[in-house]
């Protein structure tokens, strides 16, 4: 039965099938290891890590229930186990016990029941669709504010050969697939959207995000009558970067009523630096700032009106911001664009700590045959462009380098003449051939559908379903670990250390102290390595405890508490 077991009868009648899961019971227990990470029990729970009714989540009859595996994926998530496999190297009966149950499942099991969990394509996505929505639920009048951006997952192996994709951070074109990340203003996590083939930004926004983002943002009935009664009022704002800048994109989207804050590409000539004015702002963070700040309006290509605002910065350089928002102040439109950069931190912050890149499954699965792929043919023309428009520049400037001296003799003039000539002549070959290029490269379709593809060019994507399945638990977690972030910055000196601090609670060891007759399951979360953080973590779990939140498939209410090992009766020495 494995390391840990001493619920023999239980596991024998759910190898029979005779029990639905196992129950969850907690033992008092002493200096279990990462016991902290109970902690953050009712803020996943609030999050919404239980809330898949409508998805129909279910499991066959056996020892671990789908209570017990959706928390243990949680708080694996939280502990900083980055991967399934890493669980083989974490201590199974420490684990059982913050579960309430022996022990946790092997790996093998465990990944047997995400396979239960994920049968078909689309079950996660609609999953963290769901919970997307309730997500943005907020105040009517707070504006909405929705940042896009694509995040370029490395692959390394050799299941399939993905097509190559420019990976900015490494500045190389690399075998990689695209997901699209939907995050709010601080940064935290609503949806995203797996492209195995990228078709860039702007075609996402039309087919993917638009489309979701209109299913899922709440729209009251107030809010439908000041759109009908405003022609200037906006539903939501989708924010992005330059990569998806588009007049065109920005007129369908005003028509759907959806406002867009972006960068400019091809920004003309700098205003006057006298049109500049300094304003206090404050970030998303939270921080004041001084920017010089000016604005005008502007007709894009297809006459569509738009907010064009500029950030002078210290150094001179104007920073072109466009918008379609009429309604909202100049300074906290800057801002909001801004914070674009709080979705980097959160690639930055999931693939350090949550392993957001790593894979859930080796395997690959068939790409849709409808899926657009650059067409073979046009992309080896579009080489072949390159390379002899490489080549020609080479040659001009061979050309314009060639000089005499200040008293030429007549062989030397002969050779120029020569030399001169021949260059000249391979400029005109090369102008002829790109310029035939070019003309059999319009003839060609730029785009082809997979089923196009000759046999040996066709490729497979990896599988999506359990990495997104995983990949929502991970949001739900982070989420999780924000909200607690967010009660604990409140009480320390330097708001900046909460999340390094929740990280070493959630990793600190704690006793474990279940009274049926009060029902409640009491969590002693051991000192912490200064004074000033055991207050701020007394404030924290006082505020938790005011939710009375209790343990999943129990009785018992969570009560958190902060001081020193416990030792039972009789253990003493």
């Amino acid at each position: 039965m494995g390391y840990g077991t001493t619920r023999t009868l239980e596991r024998v009648a759910a190898a029979l099938g005779q029990l639905e899961a196992a129950p969850i019971r907690f033992e008092a227990s002493c200096d279990v290891a990462g016991g902290g990470v109970l902690l953050a029990v009712p803020a996943l729970l609030a999050a919404g890590l239980l809330r898949h009714d409508r998805t129909g989540y279910e499991l066959p009859k056996g020892f671990y229930g789908l209570v017990s595996i959706f928390l243990l994926l949680g708080l694996l998530a939280l502990a900083r186990v980055r991967s399934l496999e890493q669980l083989r190297y974490e201590g199974p009966g420490e684990w059982g016990k913050l579960l309430g149950l022996d022990r946790v499942p092997e790996v093998r099991t465990l990944r047997s029941k995400i396979e239960h969990l994920c049968p078909e394509l689309g079950r996660a996505l609609e999953w963290n669709a769901q919970l997307a929505k309730e997500w943005m639920q907020g105040p009517e009048s707070a504006p909405l504010y929705f940042y896009c951006d694509g995040h370029v997952r490395v692959y390394h192996g050799e299941q399939t050969q993905l097509p190559r994709q420019f990976v900015a951070r490494e500045r190389l074109c690399l075998h990689a697939t695209s997901d699209y990340w939907i995050n709010a203003m601080d940064g935290q996590p609503f949806l995203y959207v797996n492209k195995e083939v990228d078709p860039g930004l702007i075609a996402t926004l039309r087919q993917d995000v638009v489309p979701w983002l209109e299913k899922l943002v709440p729209k009251s009935a107030e809010q439908v009558q000041r759109l009908a009664a405003d022609p200037l009022a906006h539903w939501f704002t989708l924010v992005f970067d330059r990569e998806g800048f588009s007049p065109d994109l920005f007129k369908e989207l005003r028509a759907k009523r959806i406002a867009i804050l972006t960068y400019r590409k091809f920004a003309k000539e700098d205003w006057p630096v006298q049109e500049f004015r300094s304003y206090q702002v404050q970030l998303a963070g939270g921080q004041i700032e001084t920017v010089k700040l000016a604005e005008r309006g502007t007709r894009l290509s297809n006459q569509l009106w738009v907010r064009e605002i500029r950030k002078l910065t210290e150094g001179g350089h104007q920073t072109t911001l466009l918008a379609t928002d009429f309604q909202t102040p100049m300074t906290t439109l800057a801002v909001s664009l801004f914070a674009r950069w709080s979705q980097e931190n959160f690639f930055r912050y999931m693939k350090q700590h949550y392993s957001l890149d790593s894979l859930v499954e080796y395997g690959t699965e068939a790409i849709p045959d409808t899926v657009q792929v650059v067409n073979p043919q046009w992309r080896e023309l579009d080489s072949q462009i390159r390379s002899k428009n490489g080549r020609r520049q080479r040659v001009r400037a061979q050309f314009g380098a060639l000089t005499l001296s200040v008293d030429p003799s007549e062989k030397e003039l002969q050779d120029y003449a020569l030399h001169k000539g021949r260059l000249q002549e391979e400029i005109q070959r090369l102008d002829t051939e790109i310029e035939a290029l070019k003309q059999r490269r319009k003839a060609t379709e730029h785009h082809v559908a997979v089923s196009a593809l000759p046999e040996d060019q066709r490729f497979t994507r990896l599988r999506t379903e359990r990495k997104h399945f995983v990949d929502t638990i991970k949001m739900i977690a982070y989420r999780a670990e924000t909200s607690l972030v967010a009660i604990l910055r409140e009480h320390l000196a330097r708001g900046d250390d909460a999340r390094a601090l929740i990280r070493q609670i959630l990793q600190t060891g704690a006793d474990l102290l279940p009274d049926p007759t009060a029902k409640t399951l009491t969590v002693r979360i051991h000192h912490l390595t200064q004074a000033a953080h055991d207050l701020a973590l007394r404030q924290l779990c006082a505020a938790i405890n005011e939710t009375q939140t209790q343990f999943p498939g129990t009785e018992l209410t969570l009560v958190f508490q902060v001081g020193s090992s416990w030792i039972p009766r009789g253990q003493e020495f």
